[in-house]
């Protein structure tokens, strides 16, 4: 694959793991989620870490000189989630797998684009 078309690749999901993430962190913020969530049975202060710490991270993440220490964060922030979710026996964290794969794809080649 060309540098180029490579480049194109990881702006792409760069853009679209960030959008995804933004909408997705500001809905887990909502007031209407707060109910869902305490189901759940972790604390409240927990949401709030995570809800904007991934809105923090998909912000420089889009930043073009700060992509790679977003998608880091973000990447921590998913592999945090996995914990707490495995731990509070929620198995269902395929989709944050996928986070955590796309997020070090991300830091990994703009990383290395910049080195």
């Amino acid at each position: 694959m060309s540098e180029h078309r490579l480049k194109c690749a990881l702006i792409g999901l760069q853009w679209a793991l960030g959008i995804v993430i933004l909408i997705g962190a500001i809905l887990f913020l909502m007031p209407s989620a707060h109910h869902s969530f305490t189901e759940t049975h972790i604390p409240h202060a927990l949401r709030l870490i995570l809800g904007w710490g991934e809105i923090i991270g998909c912000v420089l993440m889009l930043i073009p000189l700060t992509t790679v220490r977003g998608a880091w964060l973000l990447a921590s922030l998913f592999g945090l989630a996995i914990l707490i979710h495995l731990l509070h026996g929620m198995y269902n964290v395929g989709n944050l797998l996928i986070y955590i794969a796309a997020a070090w794809a991300i830091a990994a080649g703009r990383g290395q684009a910049h080195e």
